[in-house]
């Protein structure tokens, strides 16, 4: 029913069993409008939040820096801002004022919703600084040069159980949703040789509310700069593959198709927990395909073979960069295709966008080509 999203009789058993069990707090695993909130909190007699509200509540507990405490703070005040709604008596309060807290007649609601908005606006202020500051220790990055390696997955897949394995870090790692708030970076060493730096990010869930998204935007910029995308999924979980097309979706949503279309490496976890059928079928397909690496992050196995993938795909200090060429130049795609690893390709009536893997060297041939041509 509109006015309390389930019918009458659902809404009358369940407050039953809610007054029989003395419950404090009741989660609705859905959308609640403001008016539908309130009017379970009366005939519930208790606190009723919905699946928005349960993921802010976790992310604020679980921020640690600056930039992520900010962050489910803007998310909070986006959603707040939706709750206030004229039913509410107490928001109907008529109040004078001394000018700092809103002219004579201004309602509760009008200060409630000015007051939200200017901090809605110093909070963005913030962030950008925050933004910013990023952007410079990206560039600073750029100058040593350190190729970025990002993890991604659902929320609880493993991922900073994984980035503790392999860059022996202490970062907070546990059996929880959203334990990872604000992204985390380490020097990793590659047994080629090599350097490079692994980040590890805020775990992703289906059906994100917008205004979450937009909050945590910044959270996941890191991926956007990464040099190399890897998808931790949690093997185990019997939802795996739908939280595989939730990851790859919340990717696209926020500007990153192309990073799924040049191929991520996909990292199957937790295989200590399978049963040995299965183990061995996930084996197979890695063998089948050189992008999907299964492994534990509890026990270390399979991990050697995840940092031999990366070298590889760094291998030869190339590097995956974006070109456009137009459909009339045959010679140069045909030129990128002997001389570099085509990671992806998307045709339009006048070029040829493409994400290829070149060397230094090449890449300044290339230039040096289409500025020739």
């Amino acid at each position: 029913m509109p006015s309390t999203l389930i019918g009458k009789g659902s809404v009358a058993s369940l407050g039953e069993k809610i007054a029989e069990n003395k419950i404090g707090l009741v989660v609705v695993d859905g959308t609640l409008s403001p008016v539908q909130q309130r009017n379970l909190e009366r005939q519930w007699k208790t606190k009723v939040i919905d699946r928005t509200g349960l993921i802010l509540e976790i992310f604020g507990a679980r921020a640690r820096t600056h930039e992520g405490r900010l962050q489910v703070e803007l998310a909070a005040l986006s959603y707040q801002r939706s709750r206030l709604v004229k039913s509410w008596t107490h928001l109907e309060r008529q109040r004078g004022g001394f000018g700092f807290l809103g002219g004579p007649g201004e309602s509760q609601l009008e200060i409630d919703r000015r007051l939200i908005g200017e901090r809605i606006g110093k909070l963005k202020r913030e962030l950008e600084a925050v933004k910013r500051t990023r952007a410079l220790h990206r560039e600073a990055r750029r100058r040593v040069p350190y190729p970025v390696v990002a993890l991604v997955g659902y929320t609880n897949a493993g991922k900073s159980t994984l980035f503790n394995r392999l860059t022996r870090a202490q970062v907070s790692a546990e059996d929880m949703l959203f334990a990872t708030l604000d992204p985390t970076m380490r020097r990793l060493g590659l047994p080629s040789g090599k350097t490079v730096i692994l980040s590890d990010t805020v775990g992703f869930i289906s059906d994100l509310p917008t205004h979450l998204v937009a909050a945590f935007r910044a959270t996941l910029e890191e991926v956007t700069e990464a040099d190399i995308v890897v998808h931790v999924r949690d093997a185990h979980h019997p939802d795996s593959a739908a939280q595989r097309a939730d990851v790859l979706s919340v990717l696209n949503d926020l500007g990153l198709g192309q990073q799924v279309e040049d191929g991520l490496i996909e990292v199957l976890n937790k295989i200590d927990l399978l049963g040995e059928t299965t183990r061995d079928a996930l084996l197979n397909q890695a063998q089948r395909n050189e992008a999907v690496v299964p492994l534990s992050a509890v026990t270390g196995e399979g991990c050697e073979a995840l940092l031999a993938l990366i070298g590889t795909r760094l291998d030869g200090s190339s590097r995956a960069v974006r070109i456009d060429v137009p459909l009339s130049d045959g010679r140069t795609l045909a030129w990128i295709y002997q001389r570099g690893e085509v990671l992806g390709r998307r045709d339009d009536t006048e070029a040829a966008h493409l994400s290829v893997r070149l060397s230094d060297a090449d890449l300044g041939r290339l230039r040096h080509r289409q500025r020739a041509h």
